[in-house]
């Protein structure tokens, strides 16, 4: 669909329009029993910003930060993914993020963790209709099974509000050969080898 942003008929724009949600799908790839979100002001609310395209204008749903601007996500995905793509719809008087901090595999981070030199930086705009995207690099975002976004900051609101995280980018099933392998052995000597097993299925992947 080259060429999408210079179409000027109106079916043509639908069509590049619809193009362009289709390719931000990795919300279905998040493992939402999982997702957290860190200063939320109602929890559970953070699975509300990761919806389809279609229902990024949907201001019903958000969340907003409770002591203070910050909010921090830890994202973890069912699979491996090539992150390509994120855009952000925020608040609209002062509480739209003005910066965002992403990091990748690194589980369960808290705001400690998050002074923590980031993978990649990216100063905000204000964006309500998700028009503006910002593009991860590709060779350090290739094979991401966790992600964090981290907002530090905002336009002088006292609180942060985001109605929308849109990611785009390119999904792999998670391997099973190391699921695999530790059956085999488990069978072979159980009894030497189902603690290393286990250890190893949940031993963290930096």
């Amino acid at each position: 669909m080259a060429g999408c942003g210079h179409q000027h008929h109106e079916h043509k724009h639908d069509l590049c329009e619809s193009y362009r949600g289709s390719q931000f799908h990795l919300f279905q790839k998040i493992d939402f029993i999982k997702l957290q979100c860190l200063n939320e002001a109602e929890e559970g609310s953070a699975k509300n910003v990761f919806k389809p395209w279609d229902e990024r204008l949907d201001t019903t749903k958000f969340v907003k930060s409770d002591v203070d601007e910050e909010l921090l996500f830890n994202i973890p995905f069912v699979g491996q993914v090539k992150l390509k793509g994120v855009v952000v719809i925020g608040g609209e008087i002062g509480d739209h993020p003005s910066k965002m901090k992403l990091y990748k595999n690194r589980p369960y981070m808290t705001f400690d963790d998050a002074t923590a030199e980031p993978d990649q930086v990216f100063d905000l705009n204000e964006d309500h209709d998700g028009s503006l995207e910002y593009t991860p690099k590709v060779s350090r975002f290739s094979s991401v099974e966790h992600l964090s976004i981290f907002f530090p900051s905002n336009f002088g609101s006292e609180t942060s509000k985001v109605y929308f995280i849109g990611l785009k980018g390119d999904f792999q099933e998670a391997h099973r050969h190391g699921v695999t392998i530790c059956t085999y052995e488990a069978r072979a000597n159980p009894s030497d080898h189902k603690t290393g097993s286990f250890d190893s299925v949940h031993h963290p992947v930096s």
